[in-house]
């Protein structure tokens, strides 16, 4: 019987057989889903949305590295506290609101002494740069410093009507004049000669023969019989020390004949005068410094 039944079960009644269970399996799934746990959303009141947590958290990581340090920390930061309106922010918005700089932090000794180590042509580049460097660059002892370094220790209780800078850059332009008189001399060029002198009346020359000249046209003809007379000689200047004024410089030094330092020394006196942009010699004195000036001086 049972045999007979099985046999005589329609394919149709299968086929609904297999459509049931498989309506069946997919009611059994869906029921499987809706029952797990869903994730709870966070409301506003509990702290806003992720998207928002995710951009807190970004924002003190920033906070957190703008302070020097590393950490995990994740408290919510707000429009104020990343505007600096509040104290915890104080120490980082005073540093980017002044835009302080190291130079400007150091203690202006500390400041002057790093100063001293420049050149001329250095601490001149360096007030070009920006107007901070300008600011440190242009302080007054870092140019007195400078002037005691280059030239003299001397004139340490002078106080230049404009400031060490601008005495500085007077006693530059001094001493090149000067250096530049020698170098005539060595290449008996008599017509630079008779331009570095002022002409006029009252401009005296004193050669190391004791010969003495005054007014321009017997200084420049003295010059012009030495030229003739003597071979070029090679100066070694030494113990060079200048003093400015407004309109008015003097130079001592001591000078040495030869490479060797053969004959001398001399002592040496160049006063200058500054007329239309530039400084001319009025007064040239050379004497021989017998052994016991030498030995005093």
């Amino acid at each position: 019987m049972e045999i007979t039944s099985f046999t005589l079960f329609s394919s149709s009644q299968t086929f609904f057989v297999a459509l049931a269970f498989t309506l069946l399996c997919l009611f059994l799934a869906v029921l499987t889903v809706r029952s797990r746990p869903s994730k709870p959303r966070r409301s506003q009141s509990d702290g806003g949305s992720s998207s928002s947590d995710d951009k807190n958290e970004k924002l003190c990581n920033c906070f957190c590295h703008s302070n020097g340090a590393v950490s995990n920390y994740s408290e919510p930061v707000d429009a104020l506290h990343l505007n600096g309106g509040t104290e915890k922010q104080t120490a980082v918005t005073e540093i980017e609101t002044t835009g302080a700089s190291m130079m400007e932090q150091l203690v202006p000794e500390i400041t002057t002494h790093a100063l001293s180590y420049l050149d001329y042509p250095s601490l001149c580049r360096l007030s070009m740069t920006n107007s901070l460097m300008r600011k440190a660059a242009n302080d007054d002892n870092a140019w007195k410093a400078l002037y005691h370094k280059d030239f003299t220790s001397e004139q340490d209780t002078v106080t230049p009507v404009n400031g060490w800078k601008a005495y500085y850059a007077a006693t530059r332009a001094v001493v090149m004049v000067n250096v530049q008189f020698f170098n005539f001399i060595r290449d008996r060029s008599l017509p630079e000669m008779s331009r570095l002198w002022l002409n006029a009346d009252y401009v005296k020359c004193v050669h190391p023969s004791g010969e003495f000249f005054s007014g321009y046209n017997a200084v420049v003809q003295s010059w012009q019989l030495a030229f003739n007379w003597e071979q070029g000689v090679n100066f070694q200047v030494r113990d060079v020390r200048a003093r400015v004024l407004t309109d008015m410089a003097w130079v001592t030094m001591k000078t040495y004949v030869g490479d060797h330092l053969d004959t001398g020394p001399f002592s040496v006196t160049n006063i200058f005068e500054f007329h239309n942009g530039r400084w001319y010699m009025v007064h040239h004195h050379s004497s021989v410094l017998d052994e016991v000036e030498h030995q005093n001086a």
